[in-house]
Protein backbone atom coordinates (compact mmCIF):
# COMPACT_ATOMS: atom_id res chain seq x y z
CA UNK A 1 0.00 0.00 0.00
CA UNK A 2 2.87 2.39 0.83
CA UNK A 3 4.69 1.45 -2.38
CA UNK A 4 1.74 2.53 -4.51
CA UNK A 5 0.78 5.40 -2.17
CA UNK A 6 -2.67 3.96 -1.53
CA UNK A 7 -4.61 6.00 1.04
CA UNK A 8 -5.70 3.48 3.66
CA UNK A 9 -7.12 5.96 6.18
CA UNK A 10 -10.21 8.06 5.60
CA UNK A 11 -10.15 11.80 6.40
CA UNK A 12 -12.13 12.90 9.48
CA UNK A 13 -14.54 14.87 7.28
CA UNK A 14 -15.56 11.60 5.57
CA UNK A 15 -15.85 9.63 8.83
CA UNK A 16 -18.03 12.37 10.38
CA UNK A 17 -20.30 12.41 7.32
CA UNK A 18 -20.70 8.61 7.30
CA UNK A 19 -21.32 8.50 11.06
CA UNK A 20 -24.71 10.18 10.47
CA UNK A 21 -26.00 7.33 8.25
CA UNK A 22 -28.19 4.62 9.78
CA UNK A 23 -29.66 1.37 8.50
CA UNK A 24 -33.16 2.73 9.08
CA UNK A 25 -34.95 3.61 5.83
CA UNK A 26 -37.48 6.45 6.14
CA UNK A 27 -41.05 5.67 5.04
CA UNK A 28 -41.17 8.55 2.47
CA UNK A 29 -38.11 7.01 0.73
CA UNK A 30 -39.76 3.56 0.65
CA UNK A 31 -42.88 5.07 -0.95
CA UNK A 32 -40.79 6.48 -3.84
CA UNK A 33 -39.50 3.00 -4.76
CA UNK A 34 -40.86 -0.23 -6.22
CA UNK A 35 -41.48 -2.77 -3.46
CA UNK A 36 -39.49 -5.99 -3.98
CA UNK A 37 -38.94 -7.15 -0.38
CA UNK A 38 -41.30 -10.11 -0.77
CA UNK A 39 -39.50 -11.41 -3.91
CA UNK A 40 -36.97 -14.26 -3.87
CA UNK A 41 -33.76 -12.30 -4.38
CA UNK A 42 -30.28 -13.56 -3.46
CA UNK A 43 -26.59 -12.77 -3.88
CA UNK A 44 -23.90 -15.02 -5.42
CA UNK A 45 -20.30 -14.10 -4.60
CA UNK A 46 -16.86 -15.61 -3.96
CA UNK A 47 -16.34 -17.30 -0.60
CA UNK A 48 -14.10 -14.48 0.65
CA UNK A 49 -16.29 -11.56 -0.50
CA UNK A 50 -16.61 -8.82 2.12
CA UNK A 51 -19.41 -6.79 0.58
CA UNK A 52 -22.38 -7.85 -1.54
CA UNK A 53 -23.30 -5.16 -4.03
CA UNK A 54 -25.47 -7.01 -6.54
CA UNK A 55 -28.30 -9.54 -6.26
CA UNK A 56 -30.43 -11.49 -8.75
CA UNK A 57 -33.99 -12.74 -9.11
CA UNK A 58 -35.93 -14.67 -11.75
CA UNK A 59 -39.55 -15.67 -12.38
CA UNK A 60 -41.24 -17.69 -15.12
CA UNK A 61 -43.95 -15.67 -16.86
CA UNK A 62 -47.25 -17.17 -18.12
CA UNK A 63 -46.11 -16.56 -21.74
CA UNK A 64 -43.05 -18.81 -21.23
CA UNK A 65 -40.56 -15.93 -20.94
CA UNK A 66 -38.43 -15.14 -17.89
CA UNK A 67 -38.58 -12.00 -15.75
CA UNK A 68 -34.95 -11.44 -14.84
CA UNK A 69 -33.96 -8.97 -12.10
CA UNK A 70 -30.52 -7.55 -11.35
CA UNK A 71 -30.47 -5.44 -8.20
CA UNK A 72 -27.51 -3.13 -7.49
CA UNK A 73 -26.88 -1.41 -4.14
CA UNK A 74 -27.97 2.24 -4.40
CA UNK A 75 -24.83 3.92 -3.06
CA UNK A 76 -25.88 7.26 -4.60
CA UNK A 77 -28.65 7.58 -2.00
CA UNK A 78 -25.96 8.00 0.67
CA UNK A 79 -23.00 9.39 -1.26
CA UNK A 80 -24.22 12.73 -2.58
CA UNK A 81 -22.38 14.57 -5.32
CA UNK A 82 -19.62 16.89 -4.05
CA UNK A 83 -19.90 15.59 -0.46
CA UNK A 84 -16.63 14.74 1.34
CA UNK A 85 -17.32 10.99 0.86
CA UNK A 86 -17.98 11.54 -2.85
CA UNK A 87 -14.73 13.48 -3.35
CA UNK A 88 -12.72 10.84 -1.46
CA UNK A 89 -14.28 8.00 -3.52
CA UNK A 90 -13.50 9.93 -6.72
CA UNK A 91 -9.87 10.27 -5.63
CA UNK A 92 -9.58 6.54 -4.81
CA UNK A 93 -11.39 5.40 -7.97
CA UNK A 94 -11.91 1.78 -6.83
CA UNK A 95 -11.45 -0.51 -3.86
CA UNK A 96 -8.03 -2.18 -3.91
CA UNK A 97 -7.69 -5.86 -3.01
CA UNK A 98 -4.42 -6.97 -1.42
CA UNK A 99 -3.61 -10.43 -0.06
CA UNK A 100 -5.87 -10.88 2.98
CA UNK A 101 -6.95 -7.23 3.01
CA UNK A 102 -9.01 -4.72 1.11
CA UNK A 103 -8.57 -0.94 0.99
CA UNK A 104 -12.15 0.15 0.29
CA UNK A 105 -13.26 3.03 -1.90
CA UNK A 106 -15.97 3.85 0.65
CA UNK A 107 -15.79 3.60 4.46
CA UNK A 108 -16.71 0.17 5.85
CA UNK A 109 -19.91 1.46 7.43
CA UNK A 110 -21.20 1.99 3.88
CA UNK A 111 -19.43 -0.72 1.86
CA UNK A 112 -19.73 -3.59 4.37
CA UNK A 113 -22.89 -2.59 6.20
CA UNK A 114 -25.50 -0.07 4.97
CA UNK A 115 -24.90 -0.66 1.22
CA UNK A 116 -24.11 -4.37 1.46
CA UNK A 117 -27.00 -6.60 0.34
CA UNK A 118 -26.78 -8.94 3.31
CA UNK A 119 -29.61 -11.46 3.86
CA UNK A 120 -32.61 -10.46 5.96
CA UNK A 121 -32.00 -6.70 5.82
CA UNK A 122 -33.98 -4.08 3.89
CA UNK A 123 -31.68 -2.40 1.38
CA UNK A 124 -32.03 0.40 -1.17
CA UNK A 125 -31.22 -0.67 -4.71
CA UNK A 126 -31.45 0.12 -8.41
CA UNK A 127 -33.21 -2.74 -10.20
CA UNK A 128 -32.95 -3.64 -13.86
CA UNK A 129 -35.93 -5.87 -14.64
CA UNK A 130 -35.88 -7.51 -18.07
CA UNK A 131 -38.24 -9.86 -19.88
CA UNK A 132 -36.08 -12.47 -21.60
CA UNK A 133 -37.26 -15.15 -24.05
CA UNK A 134 -36.03 -18.79 -23.71
CA UNK A 135 -33.70 -18.03 -26.67
CA UNK A 136 -32.07 -15.16 -24.74
CA UNK A 137 -33.73 -12.22 -26.51
CA UNK A 138 -34.50 -9.21 -24.31
CA UNK A 139 -38.10 -8.26 -25.14
CA UNK A 140 -38.19 -5.20 -22.88
CA UNK A 141 -36.65 -3.88 -19.69
CA UNK A 142 -37.24 -1.27 -17.00
CA UNK A 143 -34.90 0.42 -14.51
CA UNK A 144 -36.32 1.43 -11.13
CA UNK A 145 -35.23 2.64 -7.74
CA UNK A 146 -36.27 -0.23 -5.48
CA UNK A 147 -36.15 -1.73 -2.01
CA UNK A 148 -35.18 -5.39 -1.54
CA UNK A 149 -34.54 -7.87 1.25
CA UNK A 150 -32.10 -10.60 0.18
CA UNK A 151 -33.24 -14.11 1.10
CA UNK A 152 -29.82 -15.80 0.93
CA UNK A 153 -26.10 -15.22 0.47
CA UNK A 154 -24.71 -17.93 -1.83
CA UNK A 155 -21.10 -18.65 -2.76
CA UNK A 156 -20.22 -19.76 -6.32
CA UNK A 157 -19.36 -23.21 -4.97
CA UNK A 158 -22.76 -23.61 -3.26
CA UNK A 159 -24.62 -22.63 -6.42
CA UNK A 160 -22.51 -24.98 -8.56
CA UNK A 161 -23.29 -27.85 -6.16
CA UNK A 162 -27.04 -27.11 -6.37
CA UNK A 163 -26.80 -27.12 -10.21
CA UNK A 164 -24.80 -30.39 -10.19
CA UNK A 165 -27.06 -32.13 -7.63
CA UNK A 166 -30.31 -30.90 -9.20
CA UNK A 167 -31.63 -29.96 -5.76
CA UNK A 168 -31.15 -27.51 -2.91
CA UNK A 169 -32.33 -24.16 -1.64
CA UNK A 170 -33.95 -22.05 -4.40
CA UNK A 171 -33.07 -24.76 -6.95
CA UNK A 172 -35.90 -23.69 -9.27
CA UNK A 173 -34.60 -20.11 -9.53
CA UNK A 174 -30.95 -21.18 -9.82
CA UNK A 175 -31.80 -23.65 -12.61
CA UNK A 176 -33.66 -20.90 -14.53
CA UNK A 177 -30.75 -18.46 -14.10
CA UNK A 178 -28.30 -21.13 -15.26
CA UNK A 179 -30.44 -21.82 -18.34
CA UNK A 180 -30.55 -18.11 -19.26
CA UNK A 181 -26.79 -17.73 -18.62
CA UNK A 182 -25.98 -20.70 -20.92
CA UNK A 183 -28.17 -19.34 -23.74
CA UNK A 184 -26.68 -15.84 -23.43
CA UNK A 185 -23.11 -17.17 -23.29
CA UNK A 186 -23.73 -19.21 -26.45
CA UNK A 187 -25.12 -16.12 -28.23
CA UNK A 188 -22.10 -14.10 -27.15
CA UNK A 189 -19.64 -16.73 -28.42
CA UNK A 190 -21.50 -16.94 -31.78
CA UNK A 191 -20.95 -13.19 -32.14
CA UNK A 192 -17.19 -13.73 -31.80
CA UNK A 193 -16.61 -13.31 -28.08
CA UNK A 194 -13.37 -14.83 -26.81
CA UNK A 195 -13.24 -16.69 -23.49
CA UNK A 196 -9.94 -16.56 -21.63
CA UNK A 197 -9.40 -19.36 -19.12
CA UNK A 198 -6.69 -18.53 -16.60
CA UNK A 199 -6.02 -20.40 -13.37
CA UNK A 200 -7.26 -18.45 -10.36
CA UNK A 201 -4.63 -17.90 -7.69
CA UNK A 202 -5.90 -18.22 -4.12
CA UNK A 203 -3.78 -17.33 -1.10
CA UNK A 204 -4.47 -19.21 2.11
CA UNK A 205 -3.33 -17.27 5.15
CA UNK A 206 -2.86 -18.42 8.73
CA UNK A 207 -4.03 -16.38 11.74
CA UNK A 208 -0.89 -14.21 11.52
CA UNK A 209 -1.60 -13.31 7.88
Amino acid sequence: AREFELPYKFPNSVLKEVEKFTEEIPEPEIKKRIELRDKIIFTIDPEDAKDFDDAVSVEKLPNGNFLLGVHIADVSHYVRENSATYKEALKRGTSVYLVGKVIPMLPEKLSNQICSLVPGKDRLTFSVIAEVTPTGKIVNYEIHKSIINSKRRFTYEEVQKIIDDGEGEFYEQIAMLNKIAKVMREKRIKKGSINFFTPEVVFKLDKNG
